[in-house]
């Protein structure tokens, strides 16, 4: 089906008038961008002594290192604990037995119904309150407590629905060849799953490693805290956010780049490993054994 069939193509006359918008568009976004430079130049934000800090190996080791160290370990901790939690919700959640997958539906959407700050917030004063961590590892506490439970929730949903959208079929021909429910999620629904909702996957880790901002508010060193205290140690705001977001930025663009390899990877190995075709199960002959058009 042609994309004509969907919408019509713009005759010259729209053309035109598309052509008049964008530029107008243009102006106004170039216009903005300028007086707002202009603004900043007449405040003296960028001036050539406000960046003068960052050439200094003193900054970098003081400030910005604390704060990316920081963050990658929140981060690292989170996805991993993420993971490890998504998957036993996902697969709890889909249990046949409903004892074990109505309390984990519950524990799914509470938590992601929950915002990620006051899970931060909590975690931070209930460890505080029992002594749980020493006093110096409880923002990263609180911090991976909060990732982990709201990004295990939703992780586990993608599972689910990664699961949910494998043909039936597999089911029904595991079960055939005598599978128990378990051996069938394990073997064969959980890999397709994980496999086909890679890219959400991915997206989620950037999430993740954007969301350790939230725990400046319980005093975690990452990088929006450091660069905020950069700003205000030299008054360098802008500066100082700049090059923040430069960081955060190729971070999260590496962090997707090495995922997107990953998948790329596991895409080549399941084609070249020989995924079953869909005509390898018949519901009228033998499981497994291929039915030849005709037959």
């Amino acid at each position: 089906m042609s994309g004509s069939v969907l919408f019509d193509a713009p005759g010259p006359r729209a053309r035109r008038r598309n052509r008049v918008i964008s530029l107008a568009v243009l102006v106004v976004v170039v216009g903005t961008v300028a007086a707002v430079l202009a603004r900043l130049a007449d405040k003296g934000q960028l001036a050539a002594a406000k960046w003068h800090p960052f050439l200094t190996a003193d900054l970098w080791r003081t400030y910005v290192w604390p704060g990316i160290e920081g963050t990658l370990t929140a981060a690292a901790m989170s996805v991993v604990l993420a993971g490890i939690l998504g998957v036993g919700l996902g697969v709890a959640r889909m249990a046949p037995n409903r004892w074990v997958s109505r309390p984990a539906a519950v524990i799914v959407e509470f938590f992601r119904a929950v915002p990620v700050l006051i899970m931060m917030i909590f975690a931070y004063f209930l460890y505080a309150l029992y002594d749980v961590f020493p006093s110096q590892q409880l923002p990263l506490a609180g911090v991976v407590t909060g990732l982990t439970l709201y990004n295990g929730s939703v992780i586990a949903e993608i599972i689910r629905t990664g699961v949910a959208s494998l043909p039936r079929g597999q089911t029904e021909a595991a079960a055939s060849l005598g599978f128990g429910w378990w051996q069938t999620v394990r073997m064969i629904q959980l890999p397709q799953a994980v496999a086909a909702m890679l890219p959400v996957l991915i997206s989620q880790l950037v999430v993740v490693l954007k969301d350790t901002a939230i725990g400046y508010q319980i005093t975690f060193v990452e990088m929006v805290r450091q660069g905020t205290v950069i700003g205000s140690s030299y008054g360098n705001y802008l500066p100082a956010l700049l090059v923040i977001a430069v960081l955060m930025i190729t971070m999260n663009f590496a962090l997707s780049a090495v995922a997107t390899r990953l998948e790329r990877r596991l895409t080549r190995s399941r084609g070249a490993s020989g995924s079953p075709d869909a005509e390898a199960v018949e519901a009228d002959g033998a499981p497994g054994v291929l039915i030849e058009p005709g037959d």
